[in-house]
């Protein structure tokens, strides 16, 4: 319709008055980006029609020509949009994408979850509050959909996304694995088994700390991955040199020259 405005966020019948500077932009978004403060969505008062240019209060229809300014309006957020079955979180005080009735409020983690996380999450404390730990933008209020990982932290869809086709495998936050690597970690057991390394190398232990299940054990040292002893994990760090189990001594890290009489 040629009386609808946009930007890249939104398609909407009318402009917004930002109550700080009482400029018309087409949503806060665009304003922030364009001006030295924030718009306060929740103090917006006034909108103006994009087709009779009337200025008036803050509603879904224009009260001039009946222009609908947006199929879907929360007159708490000041939200015009086309209709992608929002619904107004009271919980969260703003805006989700829906429908409702697939999603739930977690009351400590703080953010509506899909209905199959119910029950089938770990919990963090005020987590959306946080920002996103790949790209550093707000979690709580961004308009790109937020991806729970198995450790209870939270990134951007599209953040989590990009980290896996850059071969990223764990939280950026807690080191944890990202997702089940169960699978992965049963064909490096094989890769493991059929390479074996050399003979001065297959006494040789190390310390290691487990990321997914913090266990502190000492494991066979194997260039391809140090695996944890408590839950199967590849997903570990080394912890101090080579052990070298026949004289209980370490190993010489490579290039120092040993000792000579």
């Amino acid at each position: 319709m040629a009386s609808l405005v946009g930007c890249e966020h939104y398609v909407r019948g009318c402009l917004l008055k930002a109550p700080c500077c009482g400029k018309l932009y087409v949503c806060r978004l665009c304003h922030d980006a364009q001006e030295n403060h924030q718009m306060d969505r929740f103090k917006v008062r006034e909108v103006q029609c994009s087709k009779c240019n009337t200025l008036q209060q803050a509603q879904q229809t224009c009260q001039q020509c009946q222009f609908q300014f947006g199929e879907y309006y929360c007159d708490i957020c000041h939200l015009f949009d086309k209709d992608k079955k929002q619904y107004h979180c009271q919980p969260c005080g703003i805006c989700r994408i829906g429908p409702s009735e697939k999603y739930f409020h977690c009351d400590k983690c703080n953010l509506c979850l899909a209905e199959d996380l119910r029950g089938n999450h770990r919990c963090v404390e005020n987590v959306s509050r946080q920002n996103c730990p790949v790209c550093m933008e707000d979690m709580h209020t961004s308009r790109i959909g937020a991806h729970v990982l198995p450790c209870g932290h939270l990134l951007h869809k599209t953040c989590f996304d990009d980290m896996v086709k850059t071969g990223v495998h764990r939280c950026p936050l807690c080191m944890q694995s990202a997702w089940n690597l169960e699978y992965h970690w049963k064909l490096l057991d094989k890769e493991i088994a059929q390479t074996p390394m050399p003979s001065e190398y297959q006494d040789a232990t190390v310390k290691v700390i487990c990321h997914d299940c913090q266990t502190h054990c000492t494991v066979p040292f194997h260039v391809l991955g140090l695996k944890c002893s408590g839950c199967g994990s590849y997903n570990t760090a080394q912890d101090g040199g080579l052990i070298w189990q026949q004289e209980g001594q370490n190993l010489p890290n490579e290039g120092e020259a040993e000792q000579q009489d």
